[in-house]
């Protein structure tokens, strides 16, 4: 083989290598990719189905309620338009943050299951008093927003 035919079958392995190295790294970040969604986007079915994303916004007061035994939690996620009902498995998943509270911002991750409730695996709560996650007070903004519309 001549020296000019080995150099291009290395080229052409080294960029088949690199392909395959891309395909790989893009498919792990595709898998643990989690996207934010408000309760008005999951509530009008923006929300994937089938796989995990982050829902944020406040906790309803008055909506936090916990099981006889205490290892299930059960709280609303609201935007001040929609609502979307959390809940959560102390059990499996551990305790609540400790700065977890009606009247704050919080985000959680999980899923929707079939009767339209979010069951999340971790729940995120601010860290200081003047703290709300950005997604969260975006999403706060915008239906503030769409009500002032509507009120008009």
């Amino acid at each position: 083989m001549k020296s000019r035919n080995k150099k291009l079958l290395a080229i052409g392995l080294a960029v088949i290598g690199l392909a395959i190295i891309a395909m790989l790294v893009m498919n792990a970040f595709k898998k643990n990719l989690v996207f934010f969604f408000s309760p008005t986007q999951v509530a009008a079915g923006e929300a994937p189905k089938d796989r995990a994303f982050r829902i944020g916004g406040l906790v309803e007061a008055g909506s936090v309620k916990r099981s006889a035994d205490g290892m299930l939690a059960s709280f609303v996620v609201t935007d001040t338009a929609k609502s979307v009902t959390v809940e959560y498995s102390v059990k499996e998943y551990g305790p609540l943050p400790d700065l977890f509270k009606e009247g704050k911002g919080v985000v959680a991750e999980g899923r929707l299951t079939e009767n339209g409730q979010f069951s999340a695996t971790q729940v995120l709560a601010k860290h200081d008093e003047n703290y709300m996650p950005p997604e969260a007070a975006h999403a706060l903004e915008q239906a503030a927003k769409a009500q002032q519309t509507l009120a008009q």
